[in-house]
């Protein structure tokens, strides 16, 4: 039995017009995605915008998060932040929380060789009460390059599986083993990544339309593969639209028209113009995401 798997999207953080916390958007947006079948919640990761964060405010989200997750679901936190103490510390707080596993990026993505980063990995998943989910992600950190360096990281104690964001799936075909979890962290390749031999995923678009990731999981459990292609290839349709715009604040944009305001991202990202608003939501309507695009701006 792994120890989570599923569909679990990379949860967007809701703010107020000051920039702060707004908890009751939050709710709303976990109760949308539970209620399409989610397994469980990614938060404070790059999508929820989380290293750009204070301490406390991470933490808040942390038990928010917790505190509306049904039994049976599950919550991973990313503790990744700029200083190892930093992270050991909203590690711990996680834990105490009641979350069911931790997650992060390698440190200050690019600036460290493979020993700093396997050494850093070390600490944190030593250091936890919980265990760890490791990251590989290429485009943003070339610090783990080689199959064996990746398999070693994987390898370490209390580490239970990699967020896999690339597109090479034959290189995530081969981490492959009975009790490591392996989620596909490209939305775009989903049904091929389980296909592959992943175990889940999770992703930014998750929040957007969870319906269709639930669909593609469930149809690739069942072994209806062209389920899950026709349901990955409406998915695309969607991701292709939104990623013609600066991504995170359009995924926000496309939320507030689909009824829940999780306001702006934080600087330095700035909201899309009135003319990429137009020009987003025209196109999702064009395209038949009426739903995510019904609102006026």
């Amino acid at each position: 039995m792994k120890l989570i798997q599923g569909i679990l999207p990379a949860a967007v953080t809701p703010f107020d017009k000051d920039g702060r916390f707004a908890p009751a958007v939050f709710e709303r947006l976990l109760e949308r995605l539970y209620s399409a079948g989610v397994h469980g919640v990614y938060v404070c990761g790059t999508t929820g915008e989380g290293m750009l964060q204070p301490r406390g405010q991470r933490q808040t989200i942390v038990e928010a998060a917790v505190a509306s997750t049904p039994r049976g679901r599950h919550v991973i936190v990313h503790v990744g932040a700029a200083s190892l103490d930093e992270a050991l510390a909203l590690s711990s707080h996680a834990a105490k929380t009641g979350a069911h596993a931790i997650s992060s990026l390698p440190p200050l993505s690019g600036q460290f060789g493979f020993s700093e980063v396997l050494s850093y990995y070390e600490a944190l998943a030593r250091a936890s009460d919980l265990p760890l989910l490791v990251y590989y992600f290429p485009d943003i950190s070339q610090s783990i390059a080689s199959a064996e360096q990746l398999e070693t990281v994987c390898d370490l104690p209390n580490v239970f599986g990699v967020k896999f964001t690339d597109f090479d799936l034959y290189r995530m075909s081969v981490l492959t083993r009975p009790q490591r979890c392996i989620f596909n962290g490209r939305d775009e390749v989903l049904a091929a990544g389980l296909l592959m031999g992943a175990d889940g995923g999770i992703g930014t678009f998750y929040s957007l339309v969870p319906e269709l990731f639930v669909q593609i999981y469930a149809a690739a459990a069942a072994r209806r593969w062209e389920d899950a292609r026709l349901a990955q290839q409406r998915a695309n349709a969607l991701i292709r639209i939104t990623l013609e715009y600066p991504l995170f604040p359009a995924v926000k944009q496309i939320l507030a028209w689909s009824g829940l305001d999780c306001g702006t991202c934080l600087p330095p990202r700035a909201p899309l113009t009135l003319e990429q608003q137009r020009r987003l939501q025209e196109t999702l309507a064009a395209a038949g995401f009426v739903e995510l695009s019904a609102r006026p701006f």
